[in-house]
């Protein structure tokens, strides 16, 4: 069982509406299950209406997920957007800062690195390096 994380630490997935891949979306797609491979600039043309973005990690060294998400936001996407897969609590900060709003494990990872290694990096705001040399 998959476990969603955000901020207050786990919580039960209230997503109940699925996903559809880009391949399968139309134009009145509601949530989008997006490949890590995805070229950002493409993707935030083809959102739509899209409500949630789920942005898959294959592995924990794969960041391109991140660039997605900044991008996204970047252009003005403001729904929920949720990485999924392999992201360590060690990312959560960066993830959170990146735009996602939560990230998405599963029950073997969330045994691992149980809710209180991810809710010690829930103050992400705090300890951001980049925003302190910018001034």
């Amino acid at each position: 069982m998959n476990v969603v994380v955000n901020d207050e630490g786990f919580q039960p997935d209230d997503w109940t509406d699925g996903f559809v891949t880009l391949d399968d979306a139309a134009n009145d797609v509601v949530a989008l299950d997006v490949p890590s491979d995805t070229d950002p600039d493409d993707l935030s043309e083809r959102l739509g209406n899209a409500h949630m973005v789920r942005v898959d990690f294959p592995s924990f060294a794969d960041g391109r997920g991140f660039t997605i998400a900044r991008t996204l936001r970047l252009k003005g996407y403001t729904g929920r957007l949720r990485a999924k897969g392999h992201v360590l609590a060690d990312q959560y900060a960066m993830a959170r800062r990146a735009g996602f709003d939560e990230v998405e494990i599963d029950g073997i990872l969330a045994e691992r690195q149980p809710e209180d290694q991810w809710v010690a990096r829930a103050d992400w705001k705090a300890h951001n390096y980049q925003a302190r040399l910018r001034g």
